[in-house]
């Protein structure tokens, strides 16, 4: 039979309660210090974002490169380019995710200053009769690798439309800042083609890189299309949850100490008169 153990749990005072939140909203504050990213919908993009097609240059272009007057981008816009992945990752190497195919699995840490790796397995542009809006951009092998993006400006925002996915949560997009640091990701969410689409939480240009690979299983492969992004500006960022101050906190703990001691009090006059 199985024995149950009790735990005795102390009470803790609305001070030390007030100090451990205060503490801990430090330690949130700080870290929020640091660049994140907010997962954003395709239409927190404005009229003069990037957009990419892949439609405009030929079939079968490998690790295409995109000068913005090639995809009538503003005036200091990036130049894009595609690749496998960045130096100082691998593909196909383990570790890999339950149920993922080994080619669209990339590992390690890229290497600063962000840079594509010329020896990766390359990025094509192809027709895929999954998406409606063919022509894609395709790992290798195609349909099944990952493809890596870099831009020479640093960005605030990016996102592309991903699929044909079958199942959920298998395929991710990564940021990377110039530096090779982990931004943040986003997992798809949905089957068919999904946007999926990211900006950094301050809406600064912090984003030199993405990658879109496997994290899971995807049985029948995936692509790229609709490449959307854009800098400082060009994204709307979506509005935080706001936090209250530690010292409005205080407050509110005190007067919930207040309200206890009070009740205590009243209890301790009913007895009396009882």
């Amino acid at each position: 039979m199985t024995r149950l153990s009790f735990v005795k749990i102390k009470p803790v005072s609305a001070l030390g309660m007030a100090s451990a939140l205060s503490l801990s909203l430090v330690t949130f504050q700080s870290s929020a210090n640091a660049t994140g990213i907010v997962r954003i919908s395709e239409d927190a993009f404005t009229a003069d974002a990037g957009l990419i097609t892949f439609s405009e240059l030929p079939l079968n272009t490998f690790n295409p490169t995109y000068a913005p007057t090639l995809y009538g981008g503003v005036a200091g816009a990036p130049t894009v380019t595609f690749g496998g992945v960045f130096l100082g990752q691998t593909v196909g190497v383990a570790p890999f995710p339950a149920g993922a195919n080994p080619n669209g699995v990339v590992n390690g840490t890229p290497t600063a200053s962000l840079t594509l790796d010329p020896n990766s397995p390359a990025t094509r542009i192809t027709t895929d009769f999954s998406n409606p809006t063919t022509p894609v951009l395709s790992g290798s092998p195609t349909f099944n690798g990952p493809i890596s993006i870099l831009f020479d400006t640093d960005i605030a925002g990016v996102g592309l439309d991903g699929g044909f996915f079958n199942a959920i949560g298998g395929t991710a997009i990564k940021a990377f800042d110039r530096t090779g640091a982990l931004l943040g990701s986003v997992t798809n969410t949905g089957l068919g083609i999904e946007f999926l689409g990211l900006v950094t939480d301050n809406g600064q240009n912090k984003i030199a890189g993405l990658q879109f690979s496997l994290v899971g299983a995807e049985p029948f492969g995936f692509a790229i299309d609709n490449l959307r992004f854009g800098r400082a500006g060009q994204v709307v960022v979506p509005t935080p949850i706001t936090v209250p101050e530690p010292a409005s906190l205080i407050g509110i703990l005190g007067l919930g100490a207040f309200g206890v001691t009070s009740l205590r009090k009243r209890k301790q006059q009913a007895t009396v008169k009882a």
